[in-house]
């Protein structure tokens, strides 16, 4: 909901009915991730996609019935027994999606939750999608120190606010399922609990011209960017101006001031061992789950050899990307930006770093959003 948020808070704003389908759980190569999410208005305009095209037709029609009966409905797609170019993924794949409808009488905190997401600060959003159906569509809106509303169970309520926030600590969206009053290692009812995060932060240590493409590359991957450097004269926002924060210090003494999570992304670009590797001696220490530093083989080497002087252990060092990024064969500033990038997404879901057309594994790797067991039969 994420990305449509902006353009459909003046459909909730002006009184208008619309419907929000989500993607609640994919199987196989499902070309949207969980998450993803399509609004249809009472007057057939349509935002957002959760397939790329693939079932946006039948969906559409979906969401038009739900705004009619004003009743939520779970729908699933995938390629039908029968033929490929049926109502389906033509990937392969399946998606479950969960459309309810928003107005102001079924969602009245719709735009307190828009706000929130909007400002970049924590909020989670709980749905009862099934197992329970005369509860289906009921949620629960939860921030790390706040809760509004509550299922008709109280002992559900607890459960999933107790473990959404988690959930949302981590950024991480996907179904849970308890029992029906809240009991764990159990599934009766399955509750999709979307959390929307502040967006994970991308740390780039140097202020050079390759630090100004790879600044613009965070940006549009979704990240909060930090140029740091010691040097005054070229850390400036004029030389920046997609970065989030430009901020004159030493790395290290930087890095120690800020908190950094599993989602961190740390770019070392100053390839100057009077400042990275103090700088790295921190960062390998910290939860971050990207670290990638900058520099020749020799560089590299003589790096390493440094860290391992500072008592930097083998498990810390094997966490470092360096020299940093995929081998493409980049030279430029913005070629070496797209290394840097796609070696952090295939670290952080998992690629092989391979080209596609080699092998023949899933494209789409399961993640802890996706369903590991076999999805339901469509067709």
């Amino acid at each position: 909901m994420r990305e449509i948020i902006n353009q459909i808070i003046p459909w909730y704003q002006a009184g208008e009915p619309f419907t929000i389908a989500t993607v609640t759980r994919t199987w196989s190569s499902s070309p949207r991730p969980v998450g993803a999410a399509m609004a249809v208005s009472q007057s057939g305009e349509v935002i957002g996609s959760v397939s790329g095209g693939c079932v946006e037709g039948a969906l559409y029609e979906a969401s038009m019935e739900v705004l009619k009966t004003k009743t939520p409905q779970s729908v699933t797609y995938g390629v039908s027994d029968d033929s490929a170019f049926a109502v389906g993924l033509t990937c392969g794949g399946t998606l479950e999606i969960f459309i309810y409808l928003v107005t102001k009488e079924t969602f009245p905190n719709f735009e307190e939750v828009a706000n929130q997401i909007i400002a970049d600060k924590p909020i989670c959003v709980a749905t009862i999608i099934s197992g329970a159906e005369k509860n289906l569509g009921e949620r629960i809106v939860f921030t790390p120190s706040s809760l509004t509303g509550s299922f008709s169970s109280e002992g559900l309520t607890h459960s999933v606010s107790e473990d959404g926030k988690g959930l949302l600590e981590q950024g991480t969206t996907r179904v849970v399922k308890f029992g029906s009053n809240g009991e764990r290692r159990m599934d009766q009812v399955a509750v999709f609990v979307e959390a929307f995060a502040p967006a994970p932060q991308m740390l780039v240590f140097g202020a050079i011209d390759f630090a100004a493409a790879v600044a613009r590359i965070g940006k549009f991957l979704g990240y909060q960017v930090t140029v740091c450097d010691a040097r005054p004269l070229f850390a400036t926002e004029k030389r920046f101006p997609e970065a989030d924060k430009v901020v004159v210090s030493w790395p290290h003494k930087y890095l120690k001031e800020i908190e950094v999570d599993e989602r961190t992304a740390i770019c070392v670009l100053t390839h100057d061992p009077k400042f990275d590797v103090p700088l790295l001696e921190l960062a390998l220490k910290t939860k971050a789950g990207y670290i990638g530093a900058m520099g020749s083989r020799r560089t590299h080497n003589d790096r390493l050899e440094k860290l391992k002087l500072a008592g930097v252990s083998e498990a810390e060092l094997s966490r470092l990307r360096s020299p940093i990024g995929l081998d493409l064969g980049a030279r430029t500033p913005e070629e070496t930006a797209v290394s840097i990038a796609a070696e952090i997404i295939s670290d952080l879901w998992g690629g092989t770093k391979q080209s596609l057309s080699v092998g023949d594994a899933p494209i789409h790797k399961v993640s802890m959003a996706s369903e590991t067991s076999e999805p339901p039969k469509v067709g």
